[in-house]
Order: structure tokens, then sequence, then C-alpha cells
């Protein structure tokens, strides 16, 4: 038995939630999301909760079980209150810059970078710091973890993109003889 996924999810007011054909909509204040739900699990919703059921005990079933439950847990707080991740870029002429629906990196290279950022993502650029927000958190954390890698940051100077709350362990340079 999955510990996570017998945890029922409270559903808040505004927020809707429909079930039919294995297909699981959410819909609440900042927008809608759908998801196709594993053959293995089943939904019960009643009483403002939503219960994420196995049709059989297993090892598989109860992974399906509470991995099922937490993507479902995140919709329901994506549309109710959405997500925020902030990339923080370190280095003397590093810079971004919000051009429509991208942004243009001046990261070191020899070339600027133009990233596209794709729908159900928005994002504000302010000085160093580049500030994403959706509601889909899977869609929102690849769309940073794809910032972060056009320039990662190294552990010498620090240089590069890092999330805000990353702590880069730095390391010692060369030592010069005497």
């Amino acid at each position: 038995m999955s510990r996570v996924g017998k945890k029922p999810i409270t559903i808040p007011d505004k927020t809707k939630v429909i079930y039919t054909d294995r297909s699981l909509t959410v819909t609440g204040a900042k927008g809608e999301l759908q998801r196709i739900i594993h053959p293995s699990v089943d939904l019960v919703i009643e009483d403002n909760e939503l219960k994420v059921v196995a049709l059989k005990q297993d090892r598989v079933t109860d992974a399906f079980q509470g991995m099922t439950r937490n993507l479902i847990n995140n919709m329901v707080k994506g549309v109710s209150e959405g997500y925020e991740r902030v990339l923080e870029i370190n280095g003397i002429g590093y810079r971004a810059e919000l051009k429509g629906n991208s942004i243009l990196f001046n990261l070191g290279y020899s070339h600027s970078i133009d990233f596209k950022i794709p729908n159900g993502v928005s994002a504000s650029v302010d000085r160093n710091l580049v500030k994403l927000s959706g509601i889909d958190k899977e869609l929102l954390g690849r769309t940073a973890a794809a910032i972060r890698r056009l320039r990662p940051p190294e552990p010498y100077k620090g240089k590069g993109i890092k999330f805000a709350e990353e702590h880069i362990q730095r390391k010692a340079g060369k030592t010069g003889t005497k």
C-alpha cells in the first residue's frame, strides 16, 4: 500500500474536477489542465475530496497510485494557486531581455541565444532574475531546466544560470608556485 497514494486530495472552493473515461479535467481560477489516468488506478470523488484507488495490490500499482496522486495534487494546486520558478544569472556581461514570446540571452558566447517560451508559461525579466510562472508544474520545471542548460553554473567563479534556491559548491582554483 502506497502511503502517499492513500492520502486524499482536498479540492478547494472554485475548483472543479471532472473525471470521465479515464480523462481527468481540473478547472480553477488560473486555468484548466487535463490528464489521462493510468488503467491500474481509479479515482473516487466525494465531499470535496479526491482519492486515488489501486485496482490491484502489487508494487507497480502502488507506485502508480502514489505518482498519480502527486500529479493530480500538482494539477489542483496549479489551477488554484499557480507555480513560479526563479532563475538567477551570474557573470559579467551576462544578461537576459524579454522580447515578445521569447527571451534573448547574452551568456558570454560569441552569439546571443533566443529562447522561445512555450505556451502555458509566462516570463518576466528583472536585471539578473528570470521569473517563470504557470499552472503546469511539469512544463514549468522542464522550461526552467532548459534555460539553466544554456549556461550551467561553473564551480570556480559561479558564473552561469542557476535556480534562485540552488547553492553552488565552490572549488578553490589553482594556487601559484613560489
